[in-house]
């Protein structure tokens, strides 16, 4: 027989009777009896959100019927937003990105892949503020790692290899890729390829994370006497390894997994998480519409 799930009940004169449940032992929780609208002007609501983030690393909250200007303003009291130089924004509401999925146009719905938000820029965001507005009746789920677990379980030789390692991330080999060469090299020098390390520590909790994801190309500090003996020690070891950490976002066991529903929100510290929006729908409309809030720079 499964175990209750146990839900704690916060209660102050302005945070009413907010009820947190967590979905794994790992990452998640989800809200109840909570306005995200309501976070925009009440302080004590606001740090509340913000402490369950920090500790769940992702929130889920249901039937929040709000308006793109509150969910636009909910996301600002985290930080500055920004645009997406790929995906469209809505024009009344800058840093608002439409991620729109449609039948009519069945090759426009490539999204499955474990990552972290834009950590080909130099301050990949701090988080993202995610709102349903439409979803298949059935599929199209989205799913969330805890990359501070997923370092803690590495061995611990894996561990002492990389402490030093940094990689580089870049939007040219990911989102550029399809792009004709003239538009693909103009968008990477916009955004040149970003340098990070590659275990980050969480600028409020400490934590040490797993910071690779499929926007890293490879490591820059790889190739010393330390690791390469011979040219066949680098080509395919440093790859290798790259792709063993890589890999890590797939371990269920670091997993939550989310069923999307209208006016449902998913918000999560992209600093110590990955995402993977699962393409199992068939040809459908889902359209989800995310605030990135601007994070800093990981060294």
């Amino acid at each position: 027989m499964r175990a209750q799930a146990s839900v704690a009940v916060v209660r102050s004169a302005s945070l009413g009777s907010l009820q947190v449940e967590q979905l794994t032992c790992s990452i998640g929780a989800e809200l109840r009896n909570v306005n995200l609208g309501a976070a925009i002007a009440d302080d004590e609501l606001f740090h509340e959100i913000r402490s369950l983030l920090l500790k769940h690393k992702v929130l889920f909250f249901r039937n929040q019927n709000i308006t793109r200007a509150e969910h636009v303003g909910f996301a600002r009291r985290f930080g500055e937003l920004e645009d997406h130089p790929v995906a469209g924004s809505d024009p009344e509401h800058p840093g608002l990105v439409r991620i729109y999925k449609s039948p009519d146009a069945p090759n426009d719905r490539y999204e499955n892949a474990w990552h972290a938000d834009a950590t080909w820029r130099e301050k990949p965001p701090f988080g993202c503020v995610l709102r349903c507005v439409e979803c298949p009746p059935v599929g199209g789920d989205t799913m969330w790692a805890n990359m501070v677990l997923a370092y803690e379980k590495l061995p611990e030789h894996i561990k002492t290899q990389i402490a030093d390692l940094r990689a580089r991330h870049s939007i040219e080999a990911t989102f550029g890729a399809a792009m004709p060469i003239e538009k693909r090299l103009a968008l990477k020098a916009q955004f040149p390829d970003a340098e990070h390390p590659v275990v980050r520590t969480h600028p409020d909790t400490g934590e040490k994370i797993l910071f690779v994801n499929p926007f890293a190309t490879h490591f820059t500090n790889f190739h010393t006497a330390e690791n390469v003996r011979y040219g066949q020690d680098y080509a395919p070891g440093a790859a290798q390894l790259l792709q063993y950490l890589i890999s890590q976002a797939q371990i269920p066991e670091y997993q939550v997994r989310w069923r999307w529903t209208p006016n449902s929100i998913a918000f999560w510290d992209n600093r110590s998480t990955q995402h993977y929006a699962v393409m199992d729908y068939p040809p459908c409309h889902r359209k989800m519409e995310r605030a990135g809030i601007k994070g800093h720079a990981t060294f």
